[in-house]
């Protein structure tokens, strides 16, 4: 290679081993600052890509555990009030015990009841007291709106346990299912009438007769029958409630690890090994050192040309 001022090949290697020295250790203080080897799409554009899509894959599971929370609060309120009907209907049956043993007067055929005696309007007015406390529970274990012992609309009630196209959904409660409380009117009708359940309202409106000592218009309203038939109703409810809630428990179960798989899947994918960056920005930053002695060394070559045209 000719001896020339004009151009110095090894100053231009040198400088081109300083850059891409200067480059390297660049990238490398990028991945200690960020703790991510893949940071932006032109660090790795597939990776960058999967690692995006992974991410808003554990933003929609966000929102997936909040409807899941959501349907469990819904289930819990209901279990709630389940609780103290479930009460109630363990004290009505005492009450109706206690109705169909109480002194009467009857016609002349010996078994229609024309009159209550005192100690059965009492318990005949106690029965209706528990059977509105029971109403009122039911209608009152709402949350968000929701209260799955009122008839459900056309769409149901249902929560998102998954971010699938498909079977994405949990029933709460069916389609156009019927109101729970409606099970509960004892034998007597639906309707807005005294002595009616309104199904609509989730009101009981109690008979006029039977709380102001008048013949009942059917003591068979409370029979120990229609209370036993409205515990095996109410309690088949409950277990459909609880075998619901702990389903929703299983899938919050579920969502909890699925999304630390992905955050582990994501960062298998994009951070850095700082024990390896660390050891290899050392390296760099002495080879960046080295670097620019080199080129120093290398500038100084055609100051070096002059000493032959010296005598």
């Amino acid at each position: 290679m000719a001896n020339s001022i004009n151009t110095n090949r090894g100053a231009l290697i040198a400088l081109q081993n300083l850059n891409a020295t200067n480059r390297s250790l660049e990238t490398t203080q990028n991945r200690v600052n960020t703790g991510m080897k893949v940071a932006t799409a032109k660090d790795n554009g597939a990776i960058f890509a999967i690692a995006t899509s992974q991410r808003a894959e554990m933003g929609a599971q966000d929102a997936v555990r909040q409807s899941i929370q959501r349907g469990q609060s819904i289930v819990d309120v209901a279990l709630a009030a389940g609780e103290t009907v479930i009460e109630a209907l363990t004290e009505l049956k005492s009450l109706a015990v206690a109705i169909q043993d109480a002194p009467k007067t009857y016609a002349a055929d010996g078994t229609t009841v024309t009159g209550l005696g005192e100690n059965a309007k009492k318990l005949v007015a106690d029965f209706e007291a528990m059977v509105k406390e029971i109403h009122v529970a039911l209608a009152g274990a709402t949350f968000d709106g929701v209260n799955v012992f009122k008839a459900a609309d056309a769409a149901g009630i249902k929560v998102t346990i998954n971010t699938a196209a498909a079977n994405n959904t949990f029933e709460i409660k069916a389609a156009n299912g019927t109101a729970v409380a409606a099970n509960l009117a004892f034998g007597t009708p639906a309707g807005t009438g005294a002595g009616q359940f309104d199904a609509a309202t989730g009101v009981w409106n109690p008979k006029a007769g039977n709380t102001t000592g008048a013949t009942p218009s059917a003591l068979t309203d409370y029979s120990v029958a229609n209370v036993e038939a409205a515990i095996t109703s109410f309690t088949s409810t409950m277990a459909d409630l609880g075998t619901k809630s702990k389903s929703l428990g299983r899938q919050m179960t579920f969502v909890d690890k699925f999304q630390d798989s992905l955050e582990t899947g994501i960062g298998n994918l994009v951070d850095a090994d700082l024990a390896k960056e660390s050891a290899k920005l050392t390296a760099l930053q002495t080879k960046q050192q080295l670097g620019v002695q080199a080129l120093g060394i290398a500038n100084q070559a055609s100051s070096i040309l002059l000493n032959l045209f010296r005598g």
